[in-house]
């Protein structure tokens, strides 16, 4: 099929896939919904490490934005600590090195527009050291956002200094609720600590919105 043929193929499904974005909303926003990321894993650990400690390592862009850097860092420390690992910054078996990412898409058609031109597509990736909130923000005259999140993990051996944990989830989705979601990511991505499957699987975790 001609690319141009392509392309109009693809936005005459828009308006079906606008809509079903809109239903799984509306149907979802008042009762717990499923978080099911993306998540990558790839481990050396064959055991916890004895001690189970860590301390975290921040990148310059993390020192420079230290105060919005401290809730996701937080989350990270909570997850850590229900797989079993315990912070000491004094006493680090192991260095922890963390990261989030935030961004959004909307659709560049969108046919309850009054004007056909509205909007545009995109995405808007960047540092995700600020918790932003969303939710039924939109009506039929806008078009929907589709929110991407995703945290990493990185676990060096503090003598060594050589890698031996390397994890990250990716959740996409119309709804987003950042505090909940980064924490609920970190908890997947560390899914199977200190052995997990190798390589990308999906993970599935069903929570209730905050309010």
């Amino acid at each position: 099929m001609p690319r141009g043929d392509t392309a109009m193929a693809f936005l005459r499904h828009i308006p079906a896939l606008a809509l079903c974005a809109a239903a799984a909303l509306l149907a979802g926003c008042a009762g717990p919904r499923l978080v099911e990321s993306d998540v990558s894993s790839f481990s050396t650990l064959s055991a916890l490490p004895s001690p189970p400690t860590y301390r975290f390592e921040r990148l310059p862009s993390q020192q420079a934005q230290a105060a919005a850097f401290a809730p996701i860092e937080a989350q990270a420390e909570q997850a850590l600590a229900r797989v079993g690992l315990r912070r000491d910054d004094t006493h680090p078996r192991l260095v922890a090195q963390i990261g989030a990412e935030g961004g959004y898409a909307t659709p560049r058609y969108w046919p309850y527009a009054p004007d056909p031109f509205y909007g545009r597509f995109g995405w808007g990736l960047g540092y995700g050291g600020g918790w932003g909130f969303g939710g039924m923000g939109w009506m039929m005259d806008g078009p929907p956002t589709l929110y991407h999140r995703k945290v990493s993990l990185m676990l060096r051996d503090a003598a060594s200094q050589q890698v031996v944990y390397e994890t990250s989830a990716v959740y996409e989705d119309v709804w987003t609720d950042d505090p909940t979601i980064y924490g609920v990511l970190f908890d997947q991505a560390l899914t199977g600590f200190p052995r997990p499957p190798a390589g990308q699987r999906k993970v599935r975790t069903e929570i209730t919105p905050q309010r």
